[in-house]
């Protein structure tokens, strides 16, 4: 039996589809056409559509061509306009000259960006398509688990510069045994130049703290930095593991701001520090528990520096007034409450992060 005759006709046509979906074909051959008829109408009206004009082509094509087409296109191009050069009633004045160099000049920068594409192999629509993919798995990585009507938990995270790639990231799951376990984790850098680091270890991350107990986390997660051998690969965590059944938690920390906890019976809070080193920096690190029970009304904050940290102000200040507004989540309650908090602290160049565990009445 052939290939054709042993796949359903749905099948061939999804097949097709997704091959001319993943080549450039269609697009080279629509730009190839446009620019052939720019030449031929430049050859019978030189005066309405001049050499020039073949820039238009040029630029659509750096857009939707990938790396391996895009040079012999623009070439084709460059051809067309030493042609429309050759019409006899073009005069090759200073005029003339000028503009041909100019689009010689956009060619070169199409071709060195095109070369510069070429180690990622991907480009125009499917190299956006991509990195929009990539950006979508980061945020189901961070995806909070559904929780007893009892809990809530409230996650956001908001990148410097308003990027959507940052380099700090949630990773949670739920088990079987009714715990919760949330890793707060900042990537060296900050928005997109972390958005990569932040991808890679969110995946692997993920897939640690949902093999490992709690308290093996941060050494598999420490381990499993240095064994990247990156130039920059350190990063804070702070990882918190709740039995949602009594509220008592674990807290460790690898490097990373501590924990506020908002007690609603006094209305007051406390910070909730441990010990703990950077991770990626030192092998066989011990990271301190501290261990504790939420109360029925109480609340938890986990953060990123980028919340409390700025150039012009210390640390434990920042701490100090992220605290304040938690204060008010008590009084106003806790629904929307990340989000809020996040949005009223904005004099930061940082990646910002902050979720709020509940434990409701």
């Amino acid at each position: 039996m052939s290939l054709l005759e042993s796949l359903s006709l749905p099948d061939a046509r999804r097949r097709l589809r997704a091959s001319f979906s993943a080549s450039d074909t269609p697009a080279l051959v629509v730009l190839v056409a446009m620019t052939v008829g720019l030449v031929v109408s430049g050859f019978a009206w030189p005066t309405v559509v001049p050499a020039n004009t073949l820039v238009l082509p040029m630029i659509v094509g750096s857009l939707w061509l990938g790396p391996r087409s895009l040079p012999w296109f623009t070439v084709f191009v460059c051809l067309g306009v030493c042609v429309m050069l050759l019409e006899p009633s073009v005069n090759l004045n200073y005029r003339s000259v000028v503009r041909t160099a100019v689009i010689f000049a956009v060619a070169v920068i199409i071709l060195f960006t095109s070369f510069r594409r070429s180690r990622l192999g991907v480009s125009g629509p499917r190299g956006e398509s991509m990195f929009v993919d990539l950006r979508d798995r980061i945020s189901r990585q961070g995806v909070l688990p559904e929780l007893p009507d009892r809990w809530s938990v409230e996650a956001v995270v908001r990148s410097a510069g308003g990027t959507q790639f940052a380099g700090d990231f949630v990773v949670a799951r739920r088990s079987f045994d009714d715990c919760l376990d949330v890793v707060l984790v900042d990537v060296s850098g900050k928005g997109v130049e972390a958005g990569s680091r932040s991808l890679f270890l969110s995946g692997a991350f993920n897939g640690i703290v949902s093999a490992l107990p709690g308290e093996e986390f941060l050494p598999a997660a420490n381990t499993y930095l240095l064994g990247q051998d990156w130039d920059e690969g350190f990063a804070t965590a702070i990882h918190l593991h709740l039995d949602l059944t009594t509220g008592d938690f674990e807290l460790r920390k690898a490097g990373h701001p501590p924990a506020v906890w908002l007690h609603a019976g006094s209305g007051r809070w406390t910070v909730v520090a441990s010990d703990g080193p950077v991770l990626g920096l030192i092998p066989d690190a011990d990271f301190e528990c501290v261990r504790g029970r939420l109360a029925a009304g109480d609340g938890l904050m986990l953060f990123t520096d980028g919340l409390v940290e700025t150039a012009t102000r210390d640390i434990a200040l920042g701490i100090d007034k992220l605290a304040g507004l938690g204060e008010g989540m008590l009084q106003r309650g806790f629904d929307g409450a990340a989000e809020r908090t996040v949005s009223a602290i904005t004099h930061t160049n940082d990646d910002r992060a902050l979720i709020v565990v509940h434990r409701r009445w």
